[in-house]
């Protein structure tokens, strides 16, 4: 079985869970103590695709957020063969600022894959509102959208499977 290698980048304002995300994916745990990810955190993990006959190792970069567009940010960037962008439910307005992240992420990696997620969906009784504003975007950018809960695990794996079917076929 082949084995091939994509950068991911995970994109969206600071506090919305991206870190907790990667941990659960790869760790499969969570941690409730908030540390701000500074600079960029890289994790690996072997994502496999019967379906392809392939495994794709997904090198994940945990950017900081909140420094959109800065030099820097742009340089961690390019390379990209996909990205997950992730909203925080209980911050409507970091669902409105995904557009500019996919904006800037696929004008550095053209033809770039993306994948939304809005987390922390533990925190709220009723998903439908969210899921119309996320399905709004994605379906502006042609992407797949995902209801995810790094505490519980909703969601996270076939949000992350998901970008690894995607970037396979890049």
């Amino acid at each position: 079985m082949p084995v091939i290698q994509r950068k991911i980048c995970l994109l969206g304002e600071f506090a919305v869970g991206k870190t907790s995300l990667i941990r659960r994916f790869v760790h499969n745990r969570f941690e409730a103590d908030y540390l701000a990810t500074i600079g960029v955190h890289i994790s690996r993990k072997e994502v496999v695709l019967p379906e392809h006959d392939t495994t794709v190792v997904l090198v994940l970069w945990d950017l900081s957020g909140g420094e959109m567009a800065s030099s820097l940010e742009e340089a961690y960037y390019r390379g990209g063969a996909g990205a997950l962008l992730v909203a925080d439910v209980l911050r409507p307005d970091t669902v409105a600022v995904l557009n500019t992240y996919a904006m800037t992420y696929t004008r550095i990696n053209p033809g770039a894959a993306l994948v939304f997620a809005c987390n922390k969906m533990d925190l709220v009784p009723d998903e439908t509102p969210y899921r119309l504003k996320l399905a709004e975007i994605a379906q502006r950018w042609r992407a797949p959208f995902f209801l995810t809960s790094a505490r519980d695990g909703r969601g996270v794996e076939d949000a992350f499977r998901a970008l690894a079917y995607l970037v396979a076929r890049r």
